[in-house]
């Protein structure tokens, strides 16, 4: 199988399955426990928490919050920021095209008698910090921006929001589960409060997620119970799961630059491919550069859909997703996509390419080659052909 789904999720390392093993194995101690199975799954915990501050360069370890998931982390720090600053006002600034668990968490805050503005972007998915700043009112508590959208590829100018937020005395929460592994993910230099990572998107495993809160930060807790994670999330920890993201983490800081360069250098030659050996291919976000994911395309293709495109590739031993990279199966246009105005009819030919730390220029090759070959078979089986 060639793999070019790594927007979805990564296969976690080989270190990281052995990190984990342990403690699914001989050290199965709650970390809550007295004993001394319990202090070795703390222990766990806590070398874990200190790679997880590294890569995002927290000021200290217990700035690290772990959850289940990036969404559970994204919907801990929209809801619980939100929540614990009530009394100063009830407004929210954020995107259209942000991740469904923020546009997800905006919702129900709207249901509880919050309001929001979200901000639209330019046809490259890009927001302008300025644009954004107007929206800011006296009544604004909280906003919410990507550093890189999943779907389209594009980063945002964090810092710069960062600077107005930061004036203003407004938090600022980062969904970095997208870039995370692949980009510098530098809170300080980001200037952001809150900052969410999912792991099994940068080789760690799923079943767990990293929120990143900055000290002074005013978070309401959503899950309530026991006193784990220094008060902030009740449960039981998945020591085995925060093992390994912390191990992926470690990988990801030492290796971030020829990661991201490497796969940078097979982008180009993906797009160039595609746009060669196919007719009506539009590419959606910015051009390969700085701008943009190194390792994500996000294609449409005029006359055919995407998920038969997708699906067909399957068969023939390439996997890449369709529509939008968290909701494939809704069949619905990605928000991202008319966002940025892309005509209804061509985003149904979109799918997305994910390329991987291990991906080859052969395997690029022929998934190009096999690209070109479904979807002229798609055309010709199309009736408006």
């Amino acid at each position: 199988m060639i793999y070019l789904d790594h927007l979805t999720t990564t296969p976690p390392l080989p270190d990281v399955l052995d990190a984990m093993q342990p403690w699914l194995r001989g050290q199965f101690g709650a970390p809550a426990s007295l004993h001394q199975l319990g202090l070795e799954a703390r222990d766990g915990i806590d070398a874990a928490r200190a790679r997880l501050a590294k890569l995002v360069n927290a000021a200290e370890p217990e700035e690290i919050i772990f959850t289940s998931s990036g969404t559970e982390a994204i919907n801990h720090a929209v809801k619980g920021a939100a929540l614990a600053n009530r009394r100063f006002g009830s407004h929210i600034v954020t995107t259209g095209i942000e991740h469904p668990a923020v546009i997800g968490s905006v919702a129900w805050l709207e249901s509880q008698g919050f309001s929001s503005t979200r901000v639209s972007v330019d046809g490259q998915g890009r927001v302008d910090p300025n644009v954004l700043g107007r929206a800011m009112t006296d009544e604004t508590i909280l906003v919410c921006l990507h550093h890189a959208n999943l779907d389209l590829g594009t980063v945002q100018p964090v810092a710069e929001v960062a600077e107005l937020t930061s004036e203003l005395g407004i938090p600022l929460f980062v969904d970095a589960t997208a870039s995370g592994g692949w980009l510098a993910t530098d809170v300080q230099q980001l200037g952001a409060d809150l900052l969410a990572l999912a792991p099994h998107r940068f080789y760690g495993p799923k079943g767990v997620g990293v929120l990143y809160k900055k000290r002074r930060t005013r978070v309401e807790n959503l899950i309530h119970g026991g006193v784990q994670e220094n008060e902030f999330r009740a449960g039981t920890e998945n020591v085995a799961a925060i093992a390994g993201a912390g191990i992926a983490a470690e990988r990801a800081a030492a290796s971030l630059g020829q990661r991201a360069s490497q796969a940078a250098k097979l982008q180009v030659r993906l797009l160039e491919g595609i746009s060669q050996a196919v007719e009506g291919v539009y590419l959606n976000g910015p051009e390969p550069g700085d701008g943009r994911l190194p390792h994500q395309l996000s294609l449409s293709t005029g006359g055919v859909e995407g998920e038969g495109q997708a699906l067909m590739l399957d068969l023939r031993g390439v996997a890449i997703a369709a529509g939008a990279a968290c909701t494939t199966r809704s069949m619905r246009m990605p928000p991202a996509l008319r966002a940025i105005g892309r005509d209804a009819d061509l985003a149904k030919g979109t799918t997305l390419w994910g390329i991987g730390r291990d991906t080859t220029e052969a395997e690029i090759d022929r998934a190009i080659e096999l690209f070109a070959e479904v979807t002229a078979k798609l055309r010709n089986m199309s009736p408006v052909q």
